[in-house]
């Protein structure tokens, strides 16, 4: 075997060492050396060289990138997940033909739909999908994320949270999480903005919580100015803090009037 390739394989080995350790700070530098010396196979993106070793070079680094991508979700790194993706699909898409296709394409395909979503990217997530294929898209972790998609904009946020129950992929749980607090914060500013007052129980299910407990921890972590007492949670204080802006009126109605006059000169 190439000297290169057998030295990226030993590094390689052990990273998936670290990974299977949970080590993930050694992974971290692991990757960054890995990162360098795959630069130097001239057989990848965006040369795509026909090197003696080119499919055995492809094939390493497309699961070097694979598994950046899950240890940027192991480490709740959304930045480096959207690095590490776009640095892995060339291998999906212009490498596809060269290729036997990867377990964790479709997999990681669905990771990147639902990151677009927690990010609120609705434009990029629509544009991702209209370049998969048909059968890409009949595949489970692409129709959880497209599922999950129509249930947001639907406004059905009971569906959004059951369906970390039904996730096909153990490392979708991250962005589960960030798309259920998505949901808490959509809910929870529309409800102190609709209502001086919830009792808690009706708060508890507007939240889409399973209990009393569980409800109170979100109020004291993410919503500390409302107030609880005798069994009801009180807006009220979330009202008075919110800025308040005044409409300049006078300034508005000397703007249209100028409007008019300007418009009048040129007829």
């Amino acid at each position: 075997m190439d000297p290169q390739l057998t030295e990226v394989s030993q590094l390689f080995q052990r990273f998936n060492a670290a990974f299977i350790r949970k080590d993930y700070d050694s992974c971290a530098n692991l990757l960054s050396q890995l990162k360098v010396l795959l630069t130097k196979f001239r057989s990848l993106p965006p040369l795509f060289e026909n090197t003696p070793n080119a499919e055995n070079e492809l094939l390493l680094a497309r699961e070097i990138y694979e598994q950046a991508v899950v240890l940027s979700v192991k480490i709740e790194d959304q930045d480096a997940f959207e690095r590490d993706f776009f640095q892995l699909k060339p291998y999906y898409t212009d490498a596809g033909s060269r290729l036997p296709a990867s377990p964790q394409e479709y997999p990681i395909l669905g990771l990147n739909l639902l990151r677009l979503l927690v990010q609120n990217r609705i434009a990029e997530f629509h544009t991702e999908l209209e370049l998969l294929s048909a059968s890409a898209l009949e595949n489970p972790c692409i129709k959880h994320a497209v599922e999950l998609e129509q249930s947001f904009m639907e406004g059905a946020y009971n569906r959004v949270l059951s369906a970390r129950q039904t996730a096909p992929h153990e490392t979708y749980v991250y962005f589960m999480d960030l798309l259920a607090k998505t949901v808490r914060d959509e809910i929870a500013g529309c409800s102190e903005k609709a209502y001086d007052y919830l009792s808690i129980n009706d708060a508890r299910q507007m939240l889409l919580f399973s209990s009393d407990q569980e409800l109170l921890e979100y109020i004291q972590e993410e919503h500390p100015e409302w107030e609880v007492k005798n069994g009801f949670v009180f807006f009220q204080k979330a009202k008075e803090s919110a800025p308040s802006k005044e409409i300049p009126s006078l300034q508005l109605i000397n703007q249209t009037l100028s409007y008019a006059r300007e418009l009048e000169r040129i007829v």
